[in-house]
């Protein structure tokens, strides 16, 4: 008999991979007590990532969400984990240290043991403060290798960012294979080289099913040395989410490992549950692409749970240029013409921003640099004619240390264009602003919460937060709701039901000229459109809103007009819109 395997069950990865939203309190409290019948689970990852973002924006209080959800692991002797982004901790943005801080006591108090602390770069400038927070918060740091094929990312260059983290007190390292590209034969062979070095180190692996590589990496790790695999259930599991736990207990056991064994008439009722929950309302964000593996994955590296979101953006995109390359005669594309440009494209920026890891929230900005290429290609423009702040602050050190190298084009127009390149330790960049959001929780009377939960909250989300506290996500999710459930059955959504409380006190933001529209580049999650702002977004006036492409080609901005928060929006990307057309409306911060 071989080693004792042990298995995770990713419960909110699962979702995160499949679709926008997670199950509510009640559905997660329903559950967790079938999960643990299951009998196979050493751990079950509750929390962290989009999954309380999500939960604001449909309203939904995620701190009592997550404590309903760990309460039964907690006492079954289960341990729970999260996920954990860094400097950017629980959001897609940077989070200064004091909150940051924050996270892990609060985290602890609500029941979570585990934190998985990754960095898109791999960049230990932005892990090691984690590890210390974590362990003076009563948790288990684990720190994830953000995995990704590269000259760059070699066995060595990986072992070495693990040998600092370790040293940095990181009791235990995940093999994070967020696009499931990640070589079998390569995975085995770190997973021994650090095994070797660090014995009593715990190896975890996390890998995505989309190219269809897991399995093997799987049993290639397995016999390398690892301690714990990530699974999924049905009917979540493949596709572009993570594989089934019936077949990696199947596969292990047979290669001679010790693994328990799985309680199937629980995991029907798993099933069972999973599916109500999709039928009652998930499966609406659930884009049924997400269930079909790719192989195409592979040669572009992107995240699978990015696939819906791109086939979005490239539709829109393909729009215009087809209207181009009529106006020149020429042949119009296909989406999988498209599609292949764009992977195509993805692979020629890469290497030139210097090998970042295509994971949140790296791979969007990548995917949105190679998507506006094409079109500025199309233009005769050439490429990199259109990027904004965030995409610039990946390529000039803001984040973190890029692994490769920039190519000379972009540090030239980085110059001309006035932008500094920095090694400036990221998380220094950022002033603490704890006490700014306590005297905002003590002006409006609010509660900080249970461990200061609710304070974390808002400094964490404060645009998700405020929405929530006001009552405006619940209904704007509502109505999102319902008009996605109209748009199933065909009918068309009443506009006097969304403007009922969404129009009242909210300014239009009109187009002033003809032509195609753009959202302004930012993302929020690999399942979300990554280009298309959230409900609740806060502007300040005159704050750019979108993009219209003119007839004659110009990108006229649209501006947010008094500032606001954004209640609707009234047009998809690449749609066309007239002047004078609403694209979205905001409501003004009344005094």
């Amino acid at each position: 008999m071989k080693k004792k395997i042990q298995f995770s069950l990713v419960y909110r990865d699962m979702w995160q991979s499949s679709g926008k939203f997670q199950p509510r309190k009640d559905q997660l409290a329903r559950i967790a007590p079938v999960i643990i019948d299951m009998g196979c689970f050493a751990r079950v990852e509750t929390n962290g990532g989009a999954f309380e973002q999500v939960n604001l924006l449909a309203g939904e209080n995620p701190n009592e969400a997550v404590r309903a959800f760990c309460k039964p692991f907690n006492e079954a002797g289960i341990k729970t984990h999260m996920l954990d982004r860094g400097l950017n901790a629980l959001r897609m943005y940077p989070v200064p240290d004091d909150v940051r801080a924050m996270m892990y006591r609060v985290k602890k108090k609500q029941g979570t043991d585990i934190t998985r602390i990754f960095c898109g770069l791999n960049d230990t400038r932005n892990i090691i403060p984690s590890i210390g927070w974590a362990k003076e918060g009563g948790m288990i740091p684990q720190v994830a290798l953000c995995i990704t094929n590269s000259p760059v990312h070699t066995v060595e260059y990986y072992a070495e960012v693990a040998d600092k983290v370790i040293a940095a007190g990181a009791q235990e390292i995940c093999l994070k294979d967020m696009a499931g590209i990640g070589q079998p034969a390569f995975l085995g062979k770190l997973t021994r080289t650090i095994k070797e070095k660090h014995p009593d180190i715990i190896i975890e692996y996390h890998g995505h099913s989309g190219p269809g590589l897991s399995m093997a990496s799987i049993l290639e790790v397995c016999n390398n040395g690892a301690d714990i695999i990530d699974t999924a259930m049905e009917p979540l599991s493949w596709g572009k989410v993570h594989p089934d736990i019936i077949s990696v207990q199947s596969m292990l056991k047979n290669e001679g490992f010790e693994v328990a064994d799985i309680n199937m008439n629980a995991y029907m009722k798993a099933r069972s549950l999973t599916q109500e929950f999709i039928d009652e309302w998930l499966g609406y964000w659930i884009n049924p692409q997400n269930k079909v593996m790719s192989s195409l994955l592979l040669g572009c590296g992107l995240p699978g749970g990015m696939m819906g979101s791109m086939m979005a953006d490239l539709g829109g995109i393909r729009a215009t240029i087809n209207n181009l390359r009529k106006k020149k005669g020429e042949e119009e594309l296909s989406m999988d013409d498209m599609l292949v440009k764009l992977f195509d494209e993805v692979a020629y920026v890469w290497p030139r921003v210097g090998y970042p890891p295509l994971v949140t929230p790296f791979s969007q900005y990548v995917k949105n640099i190679a998507l506006m290429n094409l079109l500025t290609m199309e233009q005769g423009k050439g490429r990199f004619v259109m990027m904004d702040d965030s995409m610039w602050g990946m390529i000039l050190g803001k984040s973190g240390k890029i692994p490769g190298t920039i190519d000379p084009e972009l540090v030239e127009l980085a110059k001309k264009q006035g932008r500094e390149f920095t090694d400036a330790d990221p998380h220094t960049l950022l002033k603490n602003n704890l006490d700014e959001f306590k005297k905002e929780m003590d002006e409006n009377g609010w509660n900080y919460g249970q461990d200061d939960e609710e304070l974390f909250e808002l400094a964490m989300h404060p645009e998700q937060y405020r929405n929530y506290k006001s009552g405006q996500a619940k209904k704007n999710f509502l109505a999102d709701l319902q008009k996605m459930k109209d748009a199933k059955l065909g009918a068309n959504v009443s506009p006097e039901k969304l403007a009922e409380f969404k129009h009242a006190k909210a300014d239009a933001v009109v187009a002033p000229v003809k032509g195609q529209l753009f959202w302004e580049f930012q993302g929020e999650g690999e399942c979300a459109p990554a280009v298309e702002p959230f409900i609740g977004k806060e502007y300040k006036e005159g704050d750019v809103f979108c993009y219209i492409q003119a007839p004659w080609g110009e990108f006229v901005p649209v501006q947010a007009d008094l500032g606001g928060k954004l209640v609707e929006i009234g047009a998809k990307q690449g749609s066309h819109v007239q002047k004078g057309q609403t694209v979205a409306w905001i409501e003004r911060n009344h005094e």
